[in-house]
Parts: structure tokens; sequence; C-alpha cells
């Protein structure tokens, strides 16, 4: 059995890197091509909607990865390596998904990689880097099934489920009330398409986030956390992933700030991190 994991992983592994190479050759074409007119606007177009289209399927993936149901590699799946090896490639996979996601997300960085990547398809660009890694992540997590907590009552375990998927619920509700495809580099390359300029949203606080700073973050926290069954290597993926979100949060309101100014801090000084808790009086 552990013969045929190690030879699935294979097969799959020789998979994504030929997807992984048909992508960057994509990618340099896209790079290449200097004139402005049709051809160009309707591959970076095409580049859009091809990483918003692996995006989506590596969301979808993370629900069943995470609950164990449906796809065919979970966190809990798998044959079984010496906890030593599982720690470090696990760690490792964890560490490489954090540093691109740190690294491409600031401005500085931004500023020399659009000299490279034009700007149009620069979000797209980080979406689909960021979902090639989700599913190297898929693909070579080691699992380390032993229980931390199982919990036997029914009506606690529907709960756990209930919180698990609304998680997953509120990071897409989230993300659409701060423009979706705008976050996933969709609008870009349609604006650009139709040869229209780029230009940001203007600052609001739609839904949740009349309540709360960071829904999204919530939903996120629901659904690594939310679990009737937590091994100790999912425990280990909700952990380290919920310790990164808790150590962006500076950096990201603090970028934030000084693209927004006065607006932004003020709508941060009276609105909670997480939950809406009620506000004192004067």
């Amino acid at each position: 059995m552990h013969i045929v994991f190690q030879q699935t992983n294979a097969v799959v592994a020789l998979h994504f890197s030929f997807f992984f190479a048909q992508l960057v050759c994509m990618l340099g074409m896209i790079v290449m091509v200097r004139e402005g007119g049709i051809m160009k606007r309707t591959l970076f177009l095409l580049y859009g909607v091809l990483s918003y289209a692996v995006f989506f399927v590596t969301f979808l993936y993370l629900i069943g990865f995470l609950a164990s149901a449906v796809v065919p590699k979970s966190i809990d799946s798998g044959a079984v390596m010496p906890l030593p090896e599982a720690l470090v490639v696990n760690l490792c996979l964890l560490a490489l998904f954090g540093l691109q996601h740190t690294l491409m997300a600031r401005p500085s960085f931004k500023a020399q990689w659009t000299k490279i990547v034009p700007q149009p398809i620069e979000r797209s660009t980080y979406t689909l880097l960021s979902s090639l890694l989700l599913i190297l992540l898929y693909n070579q997590w080691r699992a380390i099934p032993d229980p931390v907590w199982q919990v036997e009552t029914p009506s606690l375990r529907l709960l756990l489920q209930g919180l698990f998927y609304a998680g997953f619920l509120i990071v897409l509700y989230s993300s659409f009330l701060i423009d979706h495809f705008d976050l996933f580099g969709l609008r870009q390359v349609f604006l650009y398409w139709r040869g229209k300029p780029y230009a940001h949203h203007p600052f609001r606080t739609p839904g949740l986030y009349k309540w709360i700073r960071h829904p999204l973050y919530l939903g996120w926290f629901l659904a690594f956390w939310s679990t009737p069954h937590m091994s100790w290597g999912h425990l280990l993926f909700a952990s380290v992933l919920s310790a990164y979100i808790l150590f962006a949060i500076p950096f990201e309101e603090r970028n934030l700030l000084e693209f927004l100014g006065d607006e932004y801090r003020a709508w941060r000084a009276r609105t909670p991190l997480f939950l809406p808790l009620p506000r004192r009086r004067s």
C-alpha cells in the first residue's frame, strides 16, 4: 500500500510539474507580447480566467481536504511517515505558502515585480502561484492522523460541522463584499480587455465589515478549527496558518492605513478585529 501511495504521488507530481511548466510558458509568452492590441488583451483575459479557475477548484478542494470527504487526498489520508519527516515536510510546505503570500503582497515587491509581469495580470499571477502552492501542499502533505480530540456526541458533531461549512461561506461572502473578482484578478484583466483603466474601489464597509474588521479571517478560523475529529496533522495545519494570519494582520493594516488614510484610521479605531463586541459608552 505504501508503494502504491508513492507511485500515485509520483504520477500526480509529474502532472503538476507538466501543468506548472505549461503555465510558466504561457506567462512567458504574455510577458513577451509588447504591443497592446487585441491579441495581448485577449491573452491577458484568458490568463486571468484560467488563473481564477485554478483558484476556485483549489478552494473547493480545500473544503474536502480539511473535512476528509469526497477528495482523493485529504489532510489525514495517505501513508503515515515517521513523525520527524512529517513535521519537516509539512512545515516546509506551510512556510513556502506563507512566504509567497508575504513577499508578493508587499508594495515594495509589487513595484519591482510589475517591471517583469504586466500590471493587469499581477493579481492573477499572485492568485495562480498561491493556488499552485496549495496544490503542492495537498499532494505532498504527510498525514499525522493520531487524534487530538474526537467528538462523539451527535449534536456537537453537527454543530462543529456546521461551523466548518459556515466558515467557508463567510470567507466567500466576505470576498464578494470587498469585490471577489478584484481580489482574485478577474476585474483587472476584464477592464484591460475592454480598454478601460483600472482604478481601486473607494473605501467602504459593506455588510459584515460594519461590525468587524476581518470577517474573511474569522471565516478561515472557523474553517480551520471547527471539526469533530482533530488530528495532530490538522492541528499543525490550523495552528501554523492561524498564527500566520495573526502575524500578518498588523502589516496588512499598516499598508491599508498608508493607502486609505484617515478614513480607514477612524474605522479601525471604532471597529473590533474579529468579534462584534458592544462598544464602550463614553
